[in-house]
């Protein structure tokens, strides 16, 4: 055990700027891009979160949070990046998730203006891909105004995510701190819903798009698996978030799923997939651009490893 230990503290030690950067956030109109076959990958930014330690890990020990972090003390809060991925491919251009939009939180919002950075227009995207509706991925659908940003677009979502955030019971259902995150999807759920296309979890989204069933952060919470490229892309959404945690100790559960056991579930097994099948991993809450891979270390513990892009 004494080894392992020490294995996984010198993976993580190399990973000591990678934590810092949870810290910080991505600066404005970042970008990564990637090659994927005959279509391009660009990570965009839509800034950064502050999320309270209490609510991502609650009850647990901050003395505990600040051993896996490597730090003297555990922060009160935690600064995940947001990262928005958009595949060119053919005719197609296609955004996984639009941010969080004007109303979420002032250092989140960013995709208007990294996409005009880039020289796209909102009205160019040809289909908007949900992992699911939380805030930061779903409330960027609309402007200042309340209108859609992305108006030609053909919309995709789980059936299962769909039904969950238009169901009658689920506000009543929903703790008193999450039920924003309810109205704030149910008042734009209306406007896509002569545009939304709904599927199961294994259906090709279109060519060379497959979606895989990740649920636990929501009930119907969705990663993508790009093919084309040397090796599959996954866009992986909520289901890995911190670059320590999310892969060293998977077994903690999160206060941001809804589910926080079929969370620890859903994690070990995209990290045994990830790491077993040479599939490379885009993390919507990862250190920008998110791309990288997963390689075990020890017992049930993973590493993020940050590629290049």
């Amino acid at each position: 055990m004494a080894k392992l230990f020490q294995t996984r503290r010198n993976v993580l030690a190399g990973m000591a700027g990678i934590a810092s950067s949870i810290l910080v956030g991505a600066p404005a109109f970042a970008l990564g891009r990637h090659t994927v076959g005959d279509g391009e990958l660009l990570m965009l930014s839509d800034g950064n979160m502050s999320l309270p330690l209490s609510f991502v890990l609650p009850g647990r020990p901050k003395a505990e949070i600040a051993t896996a972090l490597m730090v003297d003390q555990a922060p009160d809060a935690l600064t995940p990046d947001c990262n928005i991925t958009l595949l060119k491919r053919g005719d197609r251009l296609v955004l996984f998730d639009v941010g969080a939009g004007p109303n979420f939180m002032p250092s989140t919002g960013e995709l208007p203006s990294a996409l005009d950075a880039t020289g796209i227009d909102p009205t160019e995207v040809t289909d908007v891909v949900f992992t699911h509706a939380h805030p930061d991925h779903f409330w960027g659908l609309t402007d200042d105004f309340g209108d859609l940003l992305f108006s030609d677009a053909t919309y995709h979502m789980s059936e299962a995510e769909w039904a969950y955030w238009s169901a009658d019971d689920t506000l009543e259902k929903t703790p008193e701190e999450r039920k924003t995150f309810v109205v704030g999807a149910q008042n734009r759920m209306p406007l896509i819903e002569e545009q939304v296309s709904l599927f199961k979890p294994g259906a090709e989204i279109f060519a060379g798009v497959e979606a895989m069933d990740t649920s636990g952060h929501t009930p119907g919470h969705i990663s993508f698996v790009v093919h084309g490229g040397e090796k599959p892309i996954l866009i992986g959404g909520d289901a890995l978030t911190h670059p320590i945690i999310s892969f060293a100790y998977p077994q903690w559960e999160s206060g941001s799923d809804t589910d926080p056991q079929q969370g620890v579930a859903t994690r070990k097994m995209l990290l045994d997939r990830l790491s077993t099948d040479d599939m490379a991993l885009i993390g919507f809450h990862l250190p920008h651009p998110g791309l990288g891979h997963v390689e075990k270390n020890g017992d049930g513990a993973y590493a993020f490893i940050a590629d290049p892009a």
